[in-house]
């Protein structure tokens, strides 16, 4: 198997393969490599490794070094010239009243070539446009016209996920997309709902495409005459994730029920799939509760766990009595026995003042 290096071009989601060519670059260090276009500057996402010959598209080619401060400043000019180059191009687009787009300018490595992107629902007739540019900037002009998915993908952006655009960060390339994609997954059918940044319908809609083909292989579609533990019903609904269904029951008035596709039987792919067993949970076990012994003194640290018992401790009731009521007591003759307690509630934290306790002694 040949060694590759992995190399991704201005930030952009597709990545190529090129051959080492003796050269050792770490990942996330900046190359120079042979392209169609020239000599180009990018960045290596992958150091070398190995890959089947079938991943590859002959021919491939080579890395030529790894990039130099020297080659890193020269980007760095070229980048701030694309901006310029900007500028000036959109002036020339409006001077010539042109129904195009500007999207994004490159400058080739060698700065032999200035390539100008831009998207147009029509065709456009740039060849005045093209002479204009090139008496400005002294070098070879080329004007290319792009579909609105790439000039998302050259711009950026966010999704309405929040995230960063897929084709912006790992898309090699975009896949096909359709409505039926859509009704499949059955998303709403309304376009700000389903469509990205750039118009067209999202490529997410790809993603899960395979398992819900998957899934509606497995579950009864709607009309269809199934089983239940009930009697026989029609399948009004269906949500495939959960594989659930809302069945009407035939010869009932009562409201459609939600079940699970495994407790039904249905005809499907021409075979009479049977219900499974409702499974029967085992019950939990029962603590024992602490047996408890009439009269016996309780600890100081009660610490004991009174797990099926509702009546709370005796130490528990004491500490709450303490809490909530103050204990007066009234004093006869020359005993010391108390003849009357009276409980006075009052709100925590706070205790009630002598003038209030009514059978306070006369002096």
């Amino acid at each position: 198997m040949p060694e590759v290096i992995n190399v991704r071009f201005r930030n952009r989601g597709k990545v190529y393969f090129f051959d080492p060519a003796g050269n050792d670059p770490k990942q996330g260090e900046q190359v120079v490599v042979e392209t169609a276009k020239g000599l180009e500057i990018g960045d290596c996402v992958q150091s070398v490794h190995m890959v089947d010959e079938s991943s590859i598209v002959a021919p491939l080619r080579p890395v030529i070094r790894v990039a130099t401060e020297e080659d890193i400043k020269i980007s760095e000019d070229n980048r701030e010239k694309e901006k310029a180059a900007f500028v000036i191009c959109q002036e020339k687009i409006a001077s010539h009243g042109l129904d195009m787009k500007l999207v994004d300018v490159e400058y080739s490595f060698e700065g032999n070539k200035i390539l100008f992107f831009f998207t147009s629902d029509g065709r456009v007739d740039f060849r005045e446009l093209v002479k204009d540019l090139a008496s400005v900037f002294r070098t070879r002009i080329e004007l290319r016209q792009i579909g609105v998915r790439d000039g998302a993908k050259m711009l950026g952006g966010l999704g309405i996920c929040g995230r960063s655009l897929c084709c912006n960060t790992f898309l090699d390339d975009f896949q096909p997309v359709s409505i039926k994609m859509a009704k499949t997954q059955s998303l709403s059918l309304n376009p700000t709902k389903i469509s990205g940044v750039c118009g067209r319908l999202m490529c997410c809609l790809k993603y899960e495409q395979d398992a819900y083909e998957y899934l509606i292989k497995t579950v009864p579609k709607v009309d269809t005459t199934v089983m239940t533990p009930q009697g026989k019903g029609t399948v009004i609904d269906v949500n495939l994730l959960r594989r659930t269904v809302k069945v009407k029951l035939e010869d009932s008035d009562a409201l459609p029920q939600s079940y699970n596709v495994d407790r039904l039987g249905y005809f499907i792919g021409g075979e009479y799939k049977q219900p499974e067993p409702e499974k029967q949970e085992d019950p939990p076990p029962e603590e024992a509760a602490e047996d408890i012994v009439p009269g016996e003194p309780e600890a100081a640290d009660d610490t004991r766990k009174y797990k099926s018992r509702s009546v709370p401790p005796q130490s528990q009731i004491k500490e709450e009595a303490e809490d909530e009521a103050d204990i007066a007591v009234d004093k006869e003759g020359n005993g010391n026995a108390p003849t009357k307690v009276h409980f006075k509630k009052h709100k925590k934290g706070r205790r009630p003042n002598d003038r209030y306790n009514k059978n306070k002694p006369k002096s």
